[in-house]
């Protein structure tokens, strides 16, 4: 994965969820769950690379920034929750899904009854 299109449409794979570029800068997409608008994933360009920040669970965090350089402290969000991932192609695809996934998870409103 490099491209904005391709992190987009990976994030459009999961349920109930839309795109929203809700900033004047066109260059931040934001992927959303409908039930509750919370964001997942900002996808962006940033040294001409794109980024795509995540929201991490808190003891994996520092985890992903030791085993890959690409993955640094979020740009723009609080940096104890949310982590930059920076698609250079240093860090596998499998690894990048499984973050986007986390973040999917730990951003989705779960019902109690």
């Amino acid at each position: 994965m490099k491209s904005r299109q391709e992190a987009i449409n990976y994030c459009m794979k999961y349920r109930d969820v839309y795109e929203d570029q809700p900033f004047r800068d066109k260059n931040w997409t934001l992927m959303r769950h409908k039930e509750n608008q919370k964001v997942f994933a900002w996808v962006f360009e940033r040294n001409h690379h794109i980024w795509i920040n995540v929201k991490c669970e808190p003891g994996i965090i520092d985890y992903w920034r030791q085993i890959h350089e690409s993955i640094v402290p979020a740009y723009h969000l609080n940096k104890e929750h949310w982590n930059s991932i920076i698609l250079d192609g240093t860090v596998p695809e499998k690894e990048i899904y499984e973050m986007i996934e986390t973040s999917y998870n730990l951003t989705k409103r779960h019902r109690t009854n």
